[in-house]
């Protein structure tokens, strides 16, 4: 993977040269640059330095993607980590992946009721309440749960607008909780210099960074490429698809459509220039309705991942 992969994947709608009035907000971009290319060269390099990252996610995605393994291995694996297994069973318990209201007691019908995706969804809320409650990531538990609880609504359009498609919505549920993990790796690692996070030329670097940062993250972790591609190019708003709607496309609308849980009613998402819409077959009208089944059920979703 080459370094150039990692460059900002989209144009930032900043002007270049607004950073340059002043000698503090150029050194400032420059030691920015500086540092998201230091990123950018670890990941191509296959390292991933993620502070406070629980390793057990990782072994969880590595041991779910063995087609060959039975429940029993899936259990012994998360049971290792009881902190883990209580999250899964909680998550399995929630109104959210519990419509019947029937309650679990053992780990293994909890993984069989949430299926391997969702499982792997599960982990990464509980990694994200690690890295929380770290002690060395105190500092930036607020933007941290802002960026969670973004995630949460992504993946859950993301599910809506899959069920629309042939993509498995689960997968589209797992691909919208992960599509922020480029910034959540930036931030953290910023950590060790809280000078970065303090102007406003690195945020605006952040924005046409992450993208790629997290497709390699996520490349490095062995997640599907398809999940990855879509992670990269989750702001490329001109690419286009001559066949059926793709994860990428879905990831791009659904971090649209996000954006506009924040307004007021009614919501009208600017398509324009979007190719993914006509991907997907998404009208204006289509977008709202989308918009109220997701947030219908962000409540329970946020009750049962935590944010």
């Amino acid at each position: 993977m080459s370094n150039a992969q990692l460059a900002p994947t989209y144009q930032s709608d900043t002007p270049s040269d607004r950073f340059g009035g002043g000698d503090a907000m150029a050194a400032a971009r420059s030691a920015g640059m500086a540092f998201l290319s230091s990123l950018a060269t670890e990941l191509s390099g296959g390292t991933v330095d993620l502070p406070c990252f629980p390793e057990i996610v990782v072994r969880v995605r590595q041991a779910l993607d063995n087609p060959k393994m039975k429940p029993e291995e899936a259990v012994t694996i998360v049971g290792a980590e009881p902190r883990l297994a209580a999250k899964l069973l909680h998550i399995a318990n929630s109104a959210a992946f519990n419509p019947s209201g029937k309650p679990l007691a053992d780990l293994r019908s909890a993984i069989t009721r949430l299926g391997y995706q969702q499982v792997q969804s599960a982990t990464m809320a509980f990694a994200i309440q690690q890295m929380k409650n770290a002690e060395s990531l105190r500092g930036i538990a607020q933007p941290l749960s802002e960026l969670w609880k973004q995630s949460i609504a992504v993946a859950s359009i993301a599910q809506v607008v899959a069920r629309r498609t042939k993509v498995r919505p689960d997968e589209a549920f797992l691909t919208g909780l992960l599509h922020g993990i480029g910034r959540l790796y930036i931030m953290v690692r910023a950590t060790r210099q809280a000078s970065l996070t303090e102007n406003e030329a690195f945020m605006d670097l952040v924005s046409g960074w992450h993208a790629g940062i997290g497709k390699a993250v996520i490349e490095n972790w062995g997640f599907a490429e398809t999940m990855a591609e879509a992670i990269g190019m989750q702001r490329d708003y001109d690419a286009q698809h001559k066949h059926a709607a793709t994860l990428s496309d879905i990831l791009i609308v659904s971090v649209v459509l996000s954006d506009l849980l924040q307004e007021p009613l009614p919501r009208v998402p600017d398509t324009s220039g979007i190719f993914a819409f006509q991907s997907v077959g998404l009208t204006e009208a289509d977008c709202a309705v989308v918009l109220t089944h997701a947030q219908y059920q962000l409540g329970a979703l946020h009750e049962a991942l935590g944010c």
